[in-house]
């Protein structure tokens, strides 16, 4: 599990130069949506060749929110606020998502409590975070508010895939939910978003990576995982991911890596180790179940 994670980590966050690459080709959510349409034929594909069967219609309800929250709804709030605060302070409170889980679960998931030692390492991680992004704060307080939410989305997401289509094979559930976020991508895109697509060899290759690998492959070993592990050990591992996306940026784009941004990724790694390390037996609750 921790190899699948690995390379989880490893392909989202070289996802960052893949999306960069995308919004300079495509107008932002017009790419997202092309990504998970994308994805959602192929797994579409893989579904039928597997002889997987349709949602049971006691689950379709909960397919449709998941669609929405983790991937239309994300998408889009991630998005627009691109257009008013820096990349790095979005990916900074996109990725505080593990905190939000963390919190959820403990209140909804029984065996899931969150311990002191747990909330030590996600806050740990999370300032990390903060330093290896170098943020600097500024940009309109809603559109902070708005990233933040994105966050919230893609948390309530995880949490309704625990609570309710726990039982749905991976494949299965990552091809509807995708499919239907997808869906809502393009809808809006189509009525809202502005701006011309450049169709070419290396703009296709960069919806074939982020749909196939990024998404299709990435989201199915995802939901695997998460069916597998405690959210808060699960998602706190995803905070590699933005600190794979800077350290890809610099050797790829050239983006320049500081001192400071070495230390906040030491921290991060700290607060993985933290929230995994298998003798965490501080039990005492930092939340009242």
């Amino acid at each position: 599990m921790k190899v699948s994670m690995v390379i989880l980590c490893l392909i989202w966050g070289f996802n960052f130069v893949i999306m960069k690459f995308g919004n300079g080709a495509f107008p932002p959510v017009l790419f997202a949506a092309l990504r998970f349409l994308t994805g959602a034929i192929v797994l579409l594909g893989v579904s039928f060749m597997k002889k997987i069967p349709l949602p049971n219609k006691s689950d379709v309800k909960w397919f449709v929110l998941c669609g929405l929250f983790q991937t239309t709804y994300f998408n889009i709030a991630i998005q627009i606020s691109l257009n008013y605060v820096s990349a790095g302070l979005t990916s900074v409170l996109t990725y505080s998502m593990p905190l939000f889980l963390s919190i959820m679960a403990h209140k909804w998931i029984p065996e899931e409590q969150l311990t002191a030692k747990k909330t030590v390492g996600i806050v740990l991680g999370i300032v990390g975070l903060v330093l290896a992004m170098d943020i600097h704060l500024g940009g309109s307080f809603w559109a902070m508010l708005l990233a933040l939410s994105s966050a919230i989305s893609w948390a309530v997401a995880n949490l309704l895939f625990k609570l309710k289509l726990k039982h749905c094979d991976s494949i299965q559930f990552t091809t509807w939910q995708m499919t239907i976020g997808a869906v809502g991508l393009l809808v809006y895109s189509l009525s809202f978003e502005h701006g011309q697509a450049h169709w070419g060899f290396l703009p296709l290759v960069y919806i074939l990576f982020s749909g196939i690998v990024a998404s299709a492959l990435a989201f199915v070993m995802w939901n695997h995982i998460l069916r597998s592990t405690e959210a808060s050990k699960a998602s706190t591992s995803l905070l590699l991911v933005p600190v794979v996306g800077v350290i890809s940026g610099g050797l790829f784009l050239h983006e320049s890596l500081k001192l400071v941004t070495l230390a906040g990724i030491l921290l991060v790694l700290a607060g993985i180790w933290f929230v995994n390390s298998k003798h965490n037996q501080m039990t005492s609750n930092v939340v009242d179940a």
